[in-house]
């Protein structure tokens, strides 16, 4: 389940933005030129593979790397702009912090976990006990405040963790895969904990995954980096739906992928034929400039393939199953069809057989055309 619409940028102000942001090691440019708003109450999440620039450009953000290049402004101050020599640095702004790695001191009872920011911060000792006993009922420790760290599953820690991130209330949230180090079931617990509390709280968070699903569920926003720069800025259907380059419709869900030649062209819509089934033709919306002759990767989600056991007509390719599992409410099926092999999940009533010749009939406007 996807985040509900956030406020327009009008209605919201923004938190904080990064203008022109660089990042280099030696040679290396880790981010290269980027730009973003966050607005308040808002989730933007930074989505790619390990190495694109997503943790540099949240670090920077914290303060604890200066850019090289670029303006980032928190509520509207300048906390970092090389070119006039300002760094503000993390003590000094109003934001938290949680990583990969819980950094829950053990030695420290959970309530003492969550006040430590306070304490640093010389809050009264009757507000530290009110703050914390506040945001440890929010994240569901109401009962655990006097128990050693040690004492703590997982899932504890990283609340423990959250906690002490919002006890002193940040401007914004930074969050750099905060559950990468949990379960597969647990993670997914804490993700829609993290989405509940996110909503009853207004948080801004500026969120770090190479988790799809994560960014898909967690985000108003979503910007897909590639090689420190951001490939695409929008929401979760966009992303999905429209995505601005090959590279964003591979990363961001499964995607079937056929090679082609562009033969012919009737207003927006391409024809192209398949490289390995030459005889079939397929029409498709062109979204990289293609033009009659080029080579393209023809591109569809499976979950828009239909599929039937009738001979191929209009837009369709033919297909054989190559393997079968047994799912219980359906069966996973890999599928070869024009060079390409094709994950898909087939319902009970259909009793796939291995060899079987199917027909997969291809919607023209959901498929699209990028350059190969």
């Amino acid at each position: 389940m996807a985040m509900s619409p956030h406020p327009s940028a009008t209605a919201a102000p923004v938190v904080l933005a990064v203008r022109d942001l660089v990042k280099r090691y030696g040679v290396a440019v880790a981010v290269g030129g980027i730009a973003f708003e966050l607005h308040k109450g808002e989730v933007l999440t930074l989505l790619g593979h390990s190495g694109c620039g997503k943790s540099t450009t949240l670090r920077m953000a914290a303060g604890l790397e200066e850019p090289d290049g670029g303006i980032i402004t928190l509520r509207g101050t300048v906390v970092a702009e090389p070119a006039r020599g300002t760094f503000v640095p993390a003590e000094r702004r109003n934001v938290g912090l949680v990583f990969q790695s819980y950094a829950v001191w053990p030695h420290m009872t959970v309530g003492d976990n969550i006040a430590y920011p306070l304490e640093v911060r010389r809050v009264a000792r009757a507000e530290i006990r009110r703050r914390v006993a506040a945001i440890a009922a929010t994240v569901g420790l109401g009962d655990l405040v006097e128990r050693p760290a040690t004492q703590l599953s997982g899932g504890q820690q990283q609340r423990v963790a959250l906690a002490r991130a919002l006890v002193y209330e940040p401007d914004v949230l930074l969050l750099d895969e905060p559950f990468s180090n949990l379960d597969a079931k647990l993670r997914d617990e804490m993700r829609d904990q993290l989405r509940e509390l996110q909503h009853r709280l207004g948080t801004t968070i500026l969120y770090v995954t190479h988790d799809q699903t994560e960014a898909m569920a967690l985000s108003h926003r979503v910007a897909v980096m590639r090689a420190g720069q951001i490939e695409q800025l929008g929401t979760p259907h966009e992303i999905y739906e429209n995505p601005a380059s090959f590279f964003v419709q591979d990363f961001v869900g499964r995607t079937v992928v056929f090679a082609g030649e562009v033969v012919g062209k009737t207003g927006a819509a391409l024809a192209v034929r398949l490289a390995h089934t030459p005889s079939v033709t397929l029409t498709a919306s062109a979204a990289d400039g293609l033009a009659v002759g080029a080579t393209a990767r023809v591109a569809c989600r499976p979950e828009d393939i239909q599929v039937t056991t009738q001979p191929a007509g209009a837009n369709a390719v033919p297909a054989t199953i190559a393997d079968i599992a047994y799912g219980g409410d359906h069966f996973d099926c890999l599928v070869r069809a024009a060079g390409a092999e094709i994950a898909l999940k087939l319902p009970k009533s259909a009793a796939p057989t291995l060899g079987q010749s199917l027909t997969l009939a291809l919607d023209p406007a959901k498929v699209k055309l990028w350059r190969a």
